[in-house]
């Protein structure tokens, strides 16, 4: 079964490591600000999620025999932030200048991001359904032919509980950040920063695992 979570993963984990940078870095005021480094990074990896996110979400099932709810597990969501990071690195390309300096940047962030948080938010509340069908469903089990992770076949909750885990540390942040920029709350910008940064490097070094793990089952299978 073809399958590219494995840069998915690493694409969508380093995206919510560089929105938590810079998130900090606008709201601390502290440090230089250069706008188009972060364009940058998030064009390259808004590029790559919009197009594995497209795919994957346009082609039901992924594979003959497959597993359609991967569509919507993987490829919406991947889809979803990679468009949202094509759309911040156009604006930071164009007018970051705006949250580089001056003392008004949180006020241009909370009026910029603002629109766009209502989608955010709806996809944070998807995040905690493909939480909560992760569990229920105990879906991501890994087949016993591949390593590592085959090695908890015969307790699929494990993974289970871990991916889901993951969805809903993403969907917390989803929800509070908005939430946060509203409102001015340093308190809700903090938890935010901190539930996207550990699903940030989880599913950075998940997806950094799974290009051996899934070359093995590729290769146990074969």
């Amino acid at each position: 079964m073809p399958t590219y979570n494995t840069i998915m993963a690493v694409a969508a984990g380093a995206g919510l490591l560089l929105v938590v940078a810079l998130m900090r870095r606008v709201l601390s005021g502290a440090g230089e600000l250069e706008p188009s480094g972060y364009a940058l990074a998030f064009g390259v990896l808004g590029t790559i999620l919009t197009l594995t996110g497209l795919h994957m979400t346009l082609t039901w099932p992924l594979a003959p025999g497959g597993f359609p709810f991967d569509n919507i597990i993987f490829g919406e969501p991947a889809l979803a932030f990679g468009v949202l990071m094509l759309a911040a690195a156009l604006f930071l390309w164009r007018r970051g200048e705006a949250l580089a300096a001056g003392p008004d940047r949180e006020v241009v962030l909370a009026r910029v991001a603002g629109p766009v948080s209502v989608f955010v938010v709806g996809m944070g509340l998807g995040c905690f359904g493909i939480a909560v069908a992760g569990v229920k469903y105990q879906l991501f089990a890994a087949p016993p032919e591949e390593p590592i992770s085959g090695a908890f076949a015969d307790y699929p909750l494990i993974e289970a509980i871990f991916i889901s885990g993951l969805y809903a540390l993403v969907g917390l942040g989803a929800v509070l950040g908005p939430w946060a920029l509203r409102n001015r709350s340093r308190g809700l910008f903090t938890i935010t920063g901190i539930v996207w940064g550990l699903a940030g490097i989880a599913f950075l070094l998940f997806g950094a695992l799974n290009f051996f793990t899934h070359i093995g089952l590729i290769v146990n299978t074969m």
